[in-house]
């Protein structure tokens, strides 16, 4: 035992810590960043390797050994696994789990690094010619025959062909055997470029100044306007990166703009793509992560964890709409992929841009303390003019079923012009509350302290929160009255009453209920923009991202709550919001109009968007927020618990206060008292929370590192299940 190396092991478990493995000289000797099989307890793990040493705290005959080395290279390039180090210590994360969020499902288990050859079918001709010949009773067969006829000379994945077809392989070999179907090369996804269209002065600038920062590190702020032609300077300066030897990964918020940009990259780059989303099945994703790491892809685009996809070289990071929420991880690993996109750009000297029509504020903040670049657009491309908005007081005017007179008659008016209107409700369901005009009583979650919210179409009470599902009571539960009515509206109620007052009406309601996944999501926003559709009602995954251009009016209702959110990003959020709904309006050559009902016309968020003054809104935010100490000017981290027990959240959390309370006082670090969350009880758990905050982040770290070891120390730390969120971006 004296030869025997110690191992350093990254496993998938909620431990801060590395486990020492043996392996004995003469084996070979495990790279760093390589994946192996080790024992842990009475199961078998995948582990990333860390380190090689000599020594371990753990006395040699107890060490156990590593079972199977599964890569003779490291699985990660230097930059992307210092980057995981990176991340573990800011979001204060065990090392194991960060490593396995940047792998694919299928590479978190014993399978080879290099996924296995896609086989791609085609139908033979007499396979076309046996079609209408085939048994009824062979009815694979003939479901994989037609499935094949249907996709042409082009043929299908046997991946496709699968999901089309299940538990077909069997068929599948006795349609070769008879040669009706053969097995080809898979079509390549190149094209030949399209001609990019003529940029205007203000988008050449951007270009320029993009293209000048090429291998070296550089933040940019592309803030342009709704409609400006931020996709196009991606675009410029993908194709400039390309064209150098180097690859550009493009990060979006939603699924949903996927395949509009995988589109426009394709046509206009004629460049290979590697597509990452969760949308994908665990092979394609296996496939599109090897393709960034071989380098055979030139663009990697996809949504958040597509920022750790590997790179062979990095030329150009892109974070579309970096303000949005969705890059933000809610559990588990809670980082920012924008904010871990830039990061990454500085350890690979490469230029980053982030681009916004409503930037997050700490963005707004980093241009004005000189961190960040701003590259400005500040007019809509071509001949397109920003839409007129106007604000309806609904203090003055009558509510029927969530429209106002001036809406329908807004929509009416395109409707004679045969134009598209889009219809902005951001509550899903029918009606948000369920109660009775006798005894008050309400509609309410038994597992959450939330509201039911009733869904027409499947006649069921849903909680948006748990999912917990009921019946409509014929009477009211408490009282046994008839007096039970709805209040407020949503989109299937919105939806419902434009059938009713435009009954020649083409209306599509968009919502996650209705939306399906993504390739259902995109033929459907393929019908609005086809013209297919007179009427668009729909919630925020309308809001950001897509050019509808037929669309020349947006009805924005219901929005106010946003003002008195008990989150201090709430204005914020709501202008950012409003502002993107309303970008929808108008971005071709005709004008648009943007209606905003509210009973709060004079609150400065409104009276700001009225004049597109995104601008002065983020200056005296940012002034506000300063005054207050809250970020961008400190750094918030907040402590969260919950537990089947009420109370519990609440007494680990004090105890957790007093193991910091010195420290945090010689640190500069402030602690809050820890109070119960917004909605303390979610899905049968009790929850709670504190602040933690500190204008210096070092200090904030410093003082984490310790503080967390004393939590984990704590008997009562495995009582609840509790996590810390670095640079939270919900307060609840």
């Amino acid at each position: 035992m004296s030869h025997a190396l110690i191992v350093q092991v990254a496993l998938p478990m909620p431990m801060r810590q590395l486990f020492d493995y043996r392996c004995v000289v003469g084996e070979p000797l495990p790279v760093v960043g390589a994946r192996v099989m080790v024992p842990l307890q009475k199961r078998v793990v995948v582990g990333i390797v860390c380190g090689v040493s000599h020594s371990s705290t753990v006395s040699l005959p107890r060490l156990r050994s590593i079972i199977r080395l599964l890569d003779d290279e490291s699985v990660f390039s230097a930059e992307l696994f210092t980057l995981l180090q990176w991340a573990a210590r800011y979001y204060h994360h065990p090392i194991g789990e960060v490593m396995q969020a940047a792998l694919p499902s299928i590479l978190r288990r014993e399978r080879p690094a290099q996924p296995s050859r896609v086989r791609h079918w085609r139908i033979r001709d007499t396979g076309i010619q046996a079609l209408s010949q085939v048994p009824r009773r062979h009815r694979v067969q003939r479901q994989l025959l037609q499935a094949l006829a249907d996709a042409g000379a082009v043929g299908l994945a046997g991946e496709a062909l699968a999901q089309q077809v299940p538990r077909s392989s069997a068929a599948l070999a006795r349609l070769v055997e008879q040669e009706w179907v053969e097995s080809v090369s898979a079509p390549s996804d190149l094209s030949a470029p399209k001609a990019p269209p003529v940029l205007n002065p203000a988008q050449q600038d951007a270009c320029a100044a993009i293209d000048q920062a090429a291998g070296h590190y550089a933040p940019f702020l592309l803030d342009g306007v709704t409609g400006s032609g931020k996709t196009e300077i991606y675009l410029d300066s993908v194709a400039k990166t390309i064209s150098h030897g180097y690859q550009a990964m493009v990060l979006v918020p939603e699924i949903s703009l996927t395949p509009q940009l995988v589109a426009r990259f394709q046509s206009r780059l004629g460049a290979s793509l590697a597509v990452m989303h969760s949308g994908l099945g665990a092979a394609e994703r296996h496939r599109a992560w090897w393709r960034a790491r071989e380098g055979t892809a030139a663009v990697v685009l996809g949504t958040r964890s597509a920022v750790f996809a590997p790179l062979a070289r990095p030329g150009l990071f892109i974070v579309d709409e970096e303000h949005d929420l969705s890059y933000k991880q809610r559990d588990g690993f809670r980082y920012s992929a924008r904010d871990v996109a830039v990061k990454r750009a500085q350890l690979c000297g490469m230029p980053v841009v982030l681009g916004s029509a409503t930037p997050s504020l700490e963005s707004v903040a980093n241009v004005h303390s000189g961190r960040y670049r701003r590259l400005a657009l500040p007019a809509r491309a071509g001949e397109a003019q920003m839409p007129k908005i106007q604000v309806l007081d609904l203090n003055h005017l009558a509510v029927n079923d969530g429209l106002t007179a001036p809406v329908v008659a807004a929509i009416k008016k395109r409707m004679a012009q045969a134009e598209q209107s889009l219809v902005f409700v951001n509550r899903r369901g029918f009606a948000p509350l369920v109660a009775c005009g006798e005894c008050d009583w309400q509609a309410h979650c038994h597992r959450c302290d939330a509201r039911l919210t009733l869904h027409r179409r499947s006649n069921r009470l849903i909680c948006h929160h748990c999912g917990s599902q009921a019946l409509p009571p014929p009477a009211c539960p408490q009282c046994a009255g008839d007096s039970l009515y709805l209040a407020g509206e949503g989109t299937q109620r919105i939806e419902e009453a434009l059938n009713r007052i435009f009954p020649k009406a083409r209306v599509l309601r968009l919502d996650s209920d209705a939306a399906g996944g993504p390739d259902h999501l995109a033929r459907t926003l393929d019908t609005v923009r086809r013209g297919e559709v007179d009427i668009l009602v729909g919630t925020q995954m309308l809001s950001k991202g897509h050019d509808f251009a037929g669309v020349t009016l947006v009805c924005v209702l219901a929005t106010d709550q946003g003002l008195y959110s008990i989150d201090f990003r709430g204005p914020e959020r709501l202008f950012q919001q409003l502002a993107q709904v309303a970008g929808r309006a108008g971005r071709r050559g005709q004008p648009g109009e943007v209606l905003v009902q509210t009973a709060h016309p004079d609150n400065p968020a409104y009276v700001r968007l009225v004049q597109h003054d995104f601008a002065g809104f983020a200056l005296a935010t940012l002034a506000e927020r300063k005054t207050a100490a809250y970020p961008p000017f400190s750094r918030f981290v907040l402590l969260r618990a919950e537990s089947l027990r009420q109370g519990m959240p609440l007494a680990f959390l004090r105890l957790a206060v007093r193991c910091g309370k010195t420290a945090a006082a010689q640190m500069g670090v402030r602690i809050m008292e820890p109070v119960p969350s917004p909605m303390e009880r979610r899905a049968g758990r009790y929850r709670a929370q504190l602040l933690v905050s500190s204008t210096d982040e070092g200090s904030l770290h410093h003082f984490l590192d310790g503080w967390l070891v004393q939590i984990e120390g704590l008997r009562e730390a495995r009582r609840v299940r509790w996590s810390i969120d670095i640079d939270p971006q919900e307060m609840y």
